[in-house]
């Protein structure tokens, strides 16, 4: 789950994180009064959505008097906003954050993420913060620099000291930033975050070290711990099949491709797509229907797939281990009778009940294909789907 800028600035200012004072606003009328109420000579007028790259795009702009904050929301208010990260249709504003401005002398980057390899935090830094951090990734990783954090330990002064120093902080202003990377620390171990970012960080002409933006992703098996975190979900930011997906406990992504995937395992459901590419096939989505598929779980499955207009032949892909095969036949069957299935659909299915499950698909009367290994189900759908 993402969560908002302003919303993630709201986050770190609770964990003692400076960030500049800003107000969210919902119309051009309110982002007029919300820069009133701040005062000062300049203000910033941002974009809300759930994706990176905003200045780029044109969602972020500079205003210097209150006529200018009134013309640039007015601009950004309602646009379609393309990003690297929104793809080409781009991403509706239906949000504003009105910020004071601020005097950034450098920028900085600054996060914390989960490394599943090590089994800790990772804190990283780089004296490049800003729009390109990307092209620094890519092209010299070497100016981002990594700590790992025992969880157990949390992230000391030595560290954070140690971070604050390789990224080119200012000695007089290290004190500020170890305490801005140990709250951002703490931030994001006590919400569970799986990602914690800070970019760009900035020390400004008098020293200060602020938070100038803040981009959150929380680990949804989690969630049920934070409610304050689940209440600033936007649905307007996701797609509409994830939301539909995660009612029926679903764990669904909409992708570019044509070949609908239906499997019970996430393992097995990225082992499924890595096969349909391997045969020159492309995925239309990632479904996992999970170990206790039903009956209905699956019927809804379809429907969610079937609304793709893009969707061409769907591969069904089971191994019955704690699923049992004739389950997930008896979905299948009352699935595509209930949607009039108008597409293709390859069946592969291995493990408990196995026989049985493909003897009530042969004798269904629907037309499916039946495989009996990965490639075998990748050729025929990709076939199909062609």
């Amino acid at each position: 789950m993402k969560i908002h800028e302003y919303q993630g600035k709201e986050l770190l200012r609770q964990f003692g994180v400076p960030v500049p004072r800003g107000i969210p606003c919902f119309s051009v009328e309110e982002a007029l009064k919300a820069a009133e109420t701040l005062g000062g000579p300049v203000w910033v007028v941002k974009a809300q959505i759930h994706a990176g790259g905003r200045g780029k795009g044109g969602g972020v702009k500079v205003a210097k008097s209150l006529d200018e904050v009134k013309e640039k929301a007015g601009q950004i208010m309602g646009m379609q906003l393309v990003t690297h990260q929104t793809g080409a249709d781009g991403q509706k504003v239906r949000r504003l954050l009105i910020e004071e401005g601020a005097d950034i002398k450098k920028e900085y980057y600054v996060a914390m993420v989960t490394d599943r390899v090590t089994q800790k935090v990772v804190a990283m830094a780089s004296s490049e913060g800003g729009m390109d951090i990307e092209e620094v990734a890519a092209h010299t990783p070497e100016k981002i620099h990594k700590i790992a954090v025992d969880p157990q330990q949390g992230l000391s002064d030595a560290q954070a000291e140690e971070l604050a120093k390789k990224i080119g902080i200012p000695e007089g202003s290290v004190a500020q930033a170890r305490e801005a990377f140990k709250g951002l620390y703490k931030c994001f171990w006590e919400t569970d975050a799986s990602l914690a970012e800070i970019n760009p960080l900035i020390h400004t002409g008098e020293g200060k070290i602020i938070a100038l933006d803040a981009k959150f992703n929380f680990d949804a098996n989690a969630l049920y711990r934070h409610p304050d975190i689940v209440a600033m979900r936007d649905l307007d930011e996701e797609d509409p099949a994830e939301i539909e997906a995660s009612k029926f406990d679903l764990a669904y992504i909409q992708l570019d491709g044509n070949i609908g995937c239906l499997v019970n395992g996430a393992g097995l459901a990225m082992a499924t797509m890595d096969t349909i590419k391997l045969f020159g096939g492309e995925p239309a989505n990632f479904l996992d229907v999970g170990g206790g598929a039903t009956t209905e779980k699956v019927t809804e499955a379809f429907k969610i797939m079937l609304r793709n207009p893009n969707l061409k032949a769907i591969l069904v892909n089971i191994f019955g281990g704690i699923m049992r095969c004739d389950v997930i036949a008896e979905g299948v069957i009352t699935a595509s009778k209930a949607v009039g299935l108008k597409v293709p659909l390859v069946v592969r299915m291995k493990g408990t009940n196995e026989d049985l499950g493909k003897k009530m698909l042969a004798e269904s009367g629907l037309p499916i294909i039946s495989a009996d290994t990965m490639a075998e189900a990748a050729q025929r759908v990709v076939a199909a789907a062609k």
